[in-house]
């Protein structure tokens, strides 16, 4: 089947990579676990003999075609085929229909990367864990840790819904047609840090896009920029023990849970 550029699919080919990603979810056994855009089956079928069910939601009408007369409908208990684009898939539901938090997989789109990813974020209730595939870059800033260069809004936007690291990295041969960058397989888990840091989702993630929005700049002069009295800036600062040239890059997730929290 000709691959659509526009739906960003590369098929992995790699074997030995389909058994290492369906293994990274564990004991599947008895469980319900979501694809992400499935594409030709390859990882589909790797976790359909380890899981009780499948849903694997695909947005190509005709390799979701493919894929239901790869897996029939005498095995329709394995492998469910939802034609859907994920953006607007109800997790909620399908944890509720399973009875249990779910575990997902996929080889994400580079395009929508992001989207999905915030997709399963504000689905976290629903969710287990995630092993997603990603471009490496984006993989680097997911995982990144303080005083890295690749530490930033995603970085935090992540690791606030649970831990994330870095699995194993597949070059371009691995895939058909061979993408143009290295592909990265990380594994997300969900257990939110809000309460637990004692702040508000709704308000700490629009102030965390505040305090990157502009990388280069100290963390005060993003704060001012975005309205906040230069007192109360300096104050909430030496309360939350950050140097007052602090850049967000620089600050760790504790550390920015306390200035918001001085900040309210």
């Amino acid at each position: 089947m000709p691959v659509k550029p526009k739906l960003g699919q590369n098929f992995l080919n790699n074997t030995e990579a389909i058994q290492r990603i369906a293994a990274s979810l564990g004991d599947l056994s008895g469980r319900t676990v979501i694809e992400i855009g499935p594409g030709a089956g390859a990882i589909t079928g790797a976790l359909a003999s380890r899981a009780a069910h499948v849903v694997a939601v695909e947005l190509d009408a005709e390799l979701a075609a493919q894929l239901r007369a790869e897996f029939p409908a005498e095995r329709e208990g394995t492998v469910t085929v939802i034609h859907q684009d994920v953006l607007t898939f109800d997790f909620a539901a399908a944890s509720a229909k399973a009875g249990e938090r779910l575990p997902v997989v996929g080889n994400l789109p580079y395009g929508i990367t992001s989207q999905i990813v915030l997709k399963l974020a504000a689905s976290h209730a629903s969710l287990d864990r995630a092993v997603l595939m990603v471009q490496k870059e984006v993989a680097d800033r997911i995982t990144a840790q303080p005083g890295s260069r690749d530490y930033g809004l995603l970085s935090v936007t992540v690791q606030m819904y649970g831990p994330a690291e870095c699995l194993f990295t597949l070059p371009p041969s691995a895939f058909s047609p061979p993408p143009d960058v290295y592909s990265t397989v990380f594994r997300w888990r969900f257990a939110p840090r809000f309460d637990a840091l004692g702040v508000s989702e709704s308000s700490f993630l629009p102030f965390v896009r505040q305090v990157f929005a502009q990388k280069r700049k100290t963390l005060a002069n993003n704060l001012r920029a975005a309205g906040v009295p230069p007192d109360r800036i300096s104050g909430a600062l030496a309360h939350a023990a950050i140097a007052p040239q602090a850049r967000a890059e620089e600050v760790p997730i504790e550390g920015l849970a306390a200035l918001w929290r001085q900040l309210q």
